[in-house]
């Protein structure tokens, strides 16, 4: 279960190994080789010795112009202990492996992707026995992905725009055009995704439309993190929050959907207390074109 930004942002890229190298190709737009096979490999850098060194995630990427290791690195915030351990995982893994190793770091905000672009140089002024030049991917550089086909077309890469964007303003203007998006690939999929963009949220407006969006289209829900949600539900009031819950999520998503709700129509939803109900109403609501539709089959 990912339970933190940090976990999400990297863990992404062993979902879906791929989006690593488009990222670098289009967002970063670095010439690396298109990869003929890319495999997730084990993280773990520890030595013989009692020191316990650990990247976030680790790929090989097998290409036409050879072999190269992705060293990607969640990167929360300025930590200056990197410009000893980002060399040193570099010099390991080159060691280890004997193939060129590329660092990439990503991160939610914009100053730590500024102080991770920077090359560390080791040595003296006019001659740097090693120079680390990490490859970024941040807000100021991830494409805010607003558009429903585009979001279709790179669900991943949508998923990913959405998390890099999740400490800002923006995040929730991709959130409507993703949940439609992540209904055209395999419900496993979308769920395991649909997680690592809950992660990543961390206005709680943006982080409670998005849980609506999924609950509405049934992902959410059966997802391992829905049982923290339902507990929250629990302390809430149990049976008669999550009723006031779904009440608010329909109207909700009605509202985002630009569809006017007439007095009738709301009156009505916020005068039924059944679940199965209510539940059936939300489900409507994401292709309703009118309000009075959430009743239709019941006339």
């Amino acid at each position: 279960m990912v339970g933190s930004p940090h976990e999400a942002l990297h863990r992404i890229f062993q979902k879906d190994p791929a989006l690593l190298t488009r990222a670098l190709q289009r967002v970063l737009h670095v010439p690396f080789p298109e990869p003929r096979e890319i495999a997730a490999l084990n993280v773990d850098l520890t030595e013989i010795e009692p020191v316990e060194r650990r990247v976030d995630t680790l790929l090989r990427a097998e290409t036409d112009e050879g072999t190269y290791l992705l060293v990607v690195e969640s990167q929360g915030k300025v930590d200056e202990r990197k410009r000893g351990s980002w060399p040193y995982y570099l010099s390991y893994l080159y060691e280890k492996y004997r193939c060129e190793p590329v660092l990439i770091v990503i991160t939610q905000n914009n100053a730590t992707a500024r102080w991770a672009a920077r090359p560390i140089r080791l040595g003296f002024r006019d001659w740097h026995s090693l120079t680390v030049r990490p490859l970024v991917l941040g807000p100021e550089n991830v494409p805010l992905i607003t558009d429903e086909r585009q979001a279709e077309q790179d669900v991943t890469l949508a998923v990913l725009s959405a998390m890099t964007h999740g400490r800002g303003p923006q995040a929730t203007a991709i959130l409507k055009p993703l949940a439609s998006a992540l209904r055209t690939i395999d419900p496993d999929s979308a769920a395991v995704l649909v997680q690592f963009v809950d992660s990543c949220l961390t206005d709680p407006q943006a982080q409670q439309q998005w849980r609506e969006l999924m609950t509405a289209i049934q992902y959410f829900w059966r997802h391992p993190l829905a049982e923290q949600v339902r507990e929250e539900g629990r302390e809430q009031g149990r049976e008669q929050g999550r009723v006031e819950n779904q009440r608010q999520m329909i109207l909700r998503v009605l509202e985002w959907r630009n569809i006017p709700v007439p007095d009738d129509v709301r009156e009505r939803v916020n005068a039924s207390g059944d679940p199965d109900e209510l539940d059936t109403w939300a489900r409507r609501a994401v292709n309703a074109t009118d309000a009075a539709e959430l009743f239709t089959e019941e006339r």
